[in-house]
């Protein structure tokens, strides 16, 4: 997990052990993490990237290697 300002709004949701973290500043809507993540846990809403389904998450963390702009990060397992 990298380090956020205690300001910085987040989008966060945790299932289980996953946790994922969205910082929606950064997002710039390229949908790139949506369309690599196998198993549709993204969605984009207006056009920024949102959690749709954190259960569905398999913690292959396509979704932060892919993100050209670092906003969004996969906790594996509650680590």
């Amino acid at each position: 997990m990298t380090n956020i300002a205690p300001d910085e709004k987040t989008e966060v949701a945790q299932y289980g052990g996953r946790k994922i973290t969205i910082i929606p500043r950064y997002c710039k809507g390229c949908e790139i993490c949506v369309k690599f993540c196998p198993a549709s846990v993204l969605e984009m809403k207006d056009f920024k990237v949102h959690i749709a389904r954190i259960e569905d998450c398999t913690e292959c963390m396509l979704c932060e290697v892919r993100c050209p702009d670092f906003a969004i990060f996969v906790d594996e397992s509650g680590k």
